[in-house]
């Protein structure tokens, strides 16, 4: 896809133009978020950005060439799940799919969790960085409580807290997933424990990482940092079948002015520089398509006919 074709901005999402060449057909954006007033941010959310719709967030996926996104419930609404729901409602449409990471605070029972299932959630996320619902003694609880959902456990937190739960974490009885490339900065690339112990449980098969937000964890707040490249280079070398991707739209630290709003269709091309390296077009594939199918239950995805 020429990157000139596509014209219209897309809300929250810098740029214009499409990625420098077509995704492979089931491509997915394993981490979005949607925002919406009507639901009111918890007590003590950091992050309040202005509303955020699937609709939206189709126009995104037109620009990009996904067809198939993960939605996850924003610390800004702490444990309330409505907005995912109806984001879910919206994305599961023709021609597209959608499936969910909700935020729970374990005391759920079984018929408050059955709807969240039916709608297309497969995850919980335990964001202890800019979370305002859960604490690092909820890990094991909740764990326990989605095993038999068969859900996996999405975890946010910095390095050194990270580095000090390896014990935790591999008795854990579901699957991991770390988003934000793990929250390790690129300097502490080989170095941080932490990172030690993500390509550890990578190798194992315990865990799945997410290349999303590279501008979060980059010294220059942006995903054009070369830096950026050894760090993810790190996780497609030890598991290329355990990597995602996700753009983090809508980008809600751009709008509080963390840093500058990313343009998409890079953030995509800069997943295309990492792929190249790593095993080309069949690593691109795993990573947008493979993988996520996987993990969150997509159906095989129907081969584009040339």
């Amino acid at each position: 896809m020429p990157r000139d074709c596509f014209a219209m901005p897309v809300p929250f999402s810098d740029g214009t133009a499409a990625p420098r060449q077509a995704l492979p057909a089931g491509a997915c954006d394993a981490h979005v978020h949607l925002y919406d007033h009507r639901y009111p941010a918890a007590p003590g959310a950091t992050l309040r950005p202005p509303d955020a719709s699937a609709q939206d967030y189709r126009a995104l996926q037109q620009r990009l060439g996904t067809v198939r996104t993960v939605l996850v419930t924003p610390s800004t609404y702490g444990a309330d799940n409505r907005c995912l729901l109806e984001g879910l409602a919206a994305l599961n449409a023709p021609g597209l799919d959608a499936r969910g990471v909700a935020v729970i605070d374990g005391t759920e029972t079984d018929a408050q969790l059955a709807p969240l299932h039916a709608a297309g959630v497969r995850g919980v996320r335990l964001n202890l960085s800019l979370g305002v619902t859960g604490t690092v003694d909820a890990i094991e609880p909740l764990a326990h409580r989605i095993a038999p959902l068969g859900w996996h456990l999405q975890l946010l937190m910095a390095p050194d807290l990270l580095a000090s739960l390896g014990a935790v974490l591999r008795r854990l009885p579901v699957p991991l997933v770390f988003d934000h490339f793990g929250r390790i900065a690129p300097a502490q690339a080989g170095r941080h424990p932490a990172h030690v112990l993500l390509l550890q449980l990578l190798d194992e098969g315990r865990a799945w990482i997410k290349l999303s937000g590279g501008y979060l964890v980059s010294a220059l707040h942006s995903v054009e940092d070369p830096t950026l490249d050894a760090l993810a280079a790190s996780y497609l070398r030890c598991a290329p079948e355990r990597v995602l991707w996700g753009s983090d739209w809508p980008h809600a630290t751009a709008s509080a002015g963390m840093q500058a709003l990313p343009d998409d269709a890079r953030q995509v091309d800069r997943l295309i520089d990492w792929t190249e390296q790593a095993g080309g077009a069949a690593t691109l594939q795993r990573v947008l398509v493979d993988n996520p199918q996987q993990l969150y239950g997509f159906a095989p995805a129907t081969p584009t006919v040339p």
